[in-house]
């Protein structure tokens, strides 16, 4: 009652934050003497930013007006690029499933199976899908069949991993009762886990083939295939009028993607 009414006509209001204690204080300082660090030590300079606008000018208008001399090759490095994409996510959608079974506590047949498979998909997304490229460039040559081999390994990590919890945070009603009727591991999963996880490894794989997409222009940089490797040209050549063309190509596709994942979304949830 006291709290109610701090003075006559004027009522208080709640505090918009809770107080913090000392040991929360000094770990936001803390935080913040870290940034103001890592500031000062990535160079970042609003002088050499502001500084960079004319070159940046300069750099545009030799991109302006985009180039049309080479769009039949844009055109099929676009489309490989897409391929690699599309190929990489089905293929590691597929062989994330059992891994992800696996790497759920309840569904796992046994406790080794489970850590060995958690260790395997956070391994997996640990190295970056650029150093995948890399190794899988040196392992099997240039071209698009290295970008896909390590679009598959990053889809296995990022499946792999939502695909469990989607499968942890399924309801257990049905699946006990399932048990209790004298149902298997296997009948138990296709009966009742995956029906009740499928909208989330639906908008999971989606999602995945959009990540890919992006994806699949950074490995052709180093080779892996993909339209990647005809922007680096491009830009290695200062044809930039060219490398304009490119980016557009890139940005197109990104954008068609994204539209057709978005309206199957729609129409499959």
């Amino acid at each position: 009652m006291s709290n109610a009414i701090d003075a006559p006509g004027r009522s208080s209001l709640p505090d918009r934050f809770d107080r913090i204690g000392a040991g929360a204080f000094m770990a936001y300082l803390v935080v913040l003497a870290f940034f103001i660090w890592s500031v000062n030590n990535t160079g970042v300079s609003l002088t050499d930013l502001v500084g960079g606008f004319p070159q940046m000018g300069r750099l545009i208008g030799e991109m302006l007006p985009p180039s049309t001399a080479r769009l039949e090759a844009v055109g099929w490095a676009l489309l490989e690029t897409f391929q690699m994409a599309f190929v990489g996510t089905v293929v590691g959608v597929l062989l994330s499933v059992p891994i992800a079974v696996l790497a759920t506590p309840h569904l796992s047949p046994h406790p080794v199976l489970y850590h060995l498979a958690r260790n395997l998909i956070a391994f997996f997304r640990t190295v970056p899908d650029l150093v995948w490229a890399l190794l899988f460039v040196v392992s099997v040559g240039l071209g698009p069949f290295a970008g896909t081999l390590a679009i598959v390994i990053d889809k296995l990590g990022f499946c792999g991993r939502f695909f469990a919890e989607a499968m942890e945070e399924t309801d257990r009603g049905p699946q006990e009762a399932l048990s209790a009727m004298g149902s298997g591991r296997f009948s138990l999963i296709m009966c009742s886990v995956f029906p009740a996880a499928m909208p989330s490894f639906i908008n999971t794989s989606l999602f995945s083939l959009e990540k890919a997409t992006r994806s699949s222009v950074i490995l052709g940089l180093v080779g892996a295939g993909g339209i990647g490797i005809e922007l680096k040209v491009a830009m290695d050549l200062f044809n930039y009028d060219e490398a304009a063309t490119i980016i557009l190509a890139i940005f197109a596709l990104v954008v068609l993607v994204e539209r057709m994942s978005s309206m199957l979304r729609k129409k499959m949830l």
